[in-house]
């Protein structure tokens, strides 16, 4: 049994209770692109709760207990959940992207937009940006490109889009 925390990566998870894989896609659609195998392999085994959370537009604590509740594990507490700040835009996102990447499209082409934006990056000089465009939020792309040192941006912009922005 795996103890379902905000930590818990969404591959784990739904290895061990394959049944909410369903019950995800039920709560909101932007979790339906769990069935694409390109994002199973790749980001499904390093995204967090968390992270999952911030796609869809829930609260963790939200998410986690629904997801508690549906294998009988009892709810976790306000304590036992830690939400990051809103952090404010930095002026470098006013300049113009050098390269601009539909991650939506990726996904329908079963491409793995973490090695496509990965790959672009490279193409990149000091300084210049890579803006990705999706209809969610790629946190688990701006947890891993932070980690390698990129000064990484994200925004919601219509409620429907997100702009994520990434200096080299």
């Amino acid at each position: 049994m795996v103890e379902i925390t905000p930590k818990t990566k969404i591959n784990d998870l739904l290895n061990a209770y394959p049944q909410l894989e369903a019950f995800l896609m039920q709560l909101n659609p932007k979790y339906k692109k769990l069935k694409n195998p390109i994002l199973r392999r790749t980001v499904a085994k390093i995204a967090t709760l968390t992270q999952v959370a911030k796609i869809g537009g829930y609260e963790t604590l939200d998410l986690v207990n629904r997801l508690r509740k549906e294998v009988g594990q009892p709810p976790l507490n306000e304590t036992d959940i830690e939400e990051s700040k809103e952090e404010e835009a930095p002026a470098w996102i006013q300049k113009e992207p050098k390269i601009v990447v539909d991650a939506n499209k990726l996904l329908d082409e079963e491409k793995n937009p973490l090695a496509e934006v990965s790959r672009e990056l490279k193409n990149l000089g000091s300084g210049e940006i890579l803006l990705i465009e999706s209809d969610f939020l790629p946190s688990p792309l701006i947890d891993t490109f932070k980690e390698q040192g990129y000064e990484v941006y994200a925004r919601e912009t219509n409620g429907k889009t997100f702009l994520t922005y990434i200096k080299k």
